[in-house]
């Protein structure tokens, strides 16, 4: 094999090992995000259980001052009652004291009803609570292994990349720039192996004429179809 095929082969591994790399790093973002959102809906899950806790709890108490509203009308329709003398006077009292007590039985019966799911959403928040205190927990533990893996991708990144210039230089710089164009424009992939003809960058079958000058190992060849640099592997 060409020396400068070897050369090319060592850099190769080391601009994919950069590719993998900054794929990592440049998912990080997204998979924090994913996190962050993850702990914001369990954070939204509570506060809509608080708040309809606070709803709950202010109807209650609108009702109750209805209720004691009422209470006092009744009070006062009996109060009137007592004072008049007129049977009409009287029934008409009569009649509106049942009204408001009917009423007010109505009004108890949505008091009643408010104080159960006041008390089903107390277990409600603190089902929530205990959901967001481990996902809180959860969340801090992932982001800060995220945060460990953006250090370590950094600095293997930084040393991968000051090897490179080293390897660079010792490459002739013509077939240095054809490698960068053919790793750029083929998906990483710019020197790769021959076998039975066969490119193993494209898959398509070359001439028995570049299999042989590739095997003999005396001069850069390229396939004919993709332009990959194509070395023998094998006997």
């Amino acid at each position: 094999m060409l020396p400068s095929i070897e050369q090319l082969l060592v850099l190769q591994d080391r601009d994919q090992k950069l590719k993998a790399f900054r794929a990592e790093l440049n998912a990080l973002p997204l998979q924090k995000q994913r996190i962050e959102h993850a702990l914001a809906a369990s954070s939204s899950a509570l506060e809509q259980a608080k708040q309809r806790a606070r709803e709950v709890e202010l109807q209650r108490k609108k009702l109750e001052l209805t209720v004691q509203s009422r209470q006092e009308q009744v009070a006062r329709y009996k109060s009137q009652q007592m004072q008049t003398r007129k049977n009409e006077e009287f029934q008409a009292l009569s009649n509106e004291i049942a009204r408001a007590e009917t009423e007010i039985i109505g009004l108890e019966d949505q008091e009643i009803e408010f104080m159960e799911e006041a008390e089903l959403l107390q277990g409600t928040i603190r089902e929530a609570e205990k959901a967001f205190q481990g996902a809180k927990t959860q969340s801090e533990e992932q982001l800060a292994a995220l945060k460990t893996k953006e250090d370590t991708l950094r600095l293997r990144i930084a040393e991968i990349e000051a090897e490179r210039v080293e390897l660079a230089k010792a490459v002739d710089q013509n077939l240095l720039f054809q490698y960068n164009r053919l790793f750029t424009s083929k998906g990483g992939d710019a020197v790769v192996p021959i076998e039975h003809q066969v490119c193993t960058g494209c898959h398509m079958k070359n001439t028995p004429t570049v299999a042989h000058r590739a095997k003999s190992g005396r001069e850069v060849v390229t396939c004919e179809q993709c332009g990959r640099i194509l070395y023998w592997q094998g006997d």
